[in-house]
């Protein structure tokens, strides 16, 4: 089993409002089979960062690299949304300073222990101590990854 933090933040960038960048939201649900003509569907435009950002002056986003998340979704190369207005709670993404360190990982918390999960069973959880000057950076709501 890997040790190592594994899936790390490279880079963090602060969402920047510039023209409003809309596009159509549709009101139907979008068939996988057959194609449907769509353009009667169209309701309204969408501003995604109205949908995707809650808390402007606190919201982050972070380029990740690494595969210990990988379960749950998070691949090398993706970038997060991270709410740095959220406050942590059991079984939530968070970005963790650990040593010094920005980690992403899965935060369970018990009565008598915090433990950051890995979500790659190649990866061992990280019980955390207070040696490690534990920090919860912010809470990660969405992943942006390209298929």
């Amino acid at each position: 089993m890997k040790t190592n933090k594994g899936l790390v933040v490279t880079k963090i960038y602060r969402p920047e409002k510039g023209d409003l960048k809309e596009l159509p939201l549709f009101t139907a649900r979008i068939s996988a089979g057959f194609p449907s003509p769509a353009d009667d569907y169209i309701d309204r435009k969408l501003d995604l960062n109205e949908y995707l950002i809650k808390h402007p002056a606190a919201t982050f986003f972070v380029r990740v690299q690494g595969d210990s998340m990988i379960d749950a979704g998070i691949h090398s190369g993706d970038i997060l949304i991270v709410d740095r207005a959220l406050e942590p709670a059991d079984n939530k993404i968070v970005i963790a300073v650990l040593y010094g360190e920005l980690t992403v990982k899965r935060i369970k918390k018990t009565k008598s222990k915090l433990v950051l999960l890995p979500e790659n069973p190649s990866f061992k959880p990280i019980e955390v101590t207070t040696e490690m000057g534990l920090e919860v950076w912010g809470v990660v709501t969405h992943v942006i990854h390209t298929v």
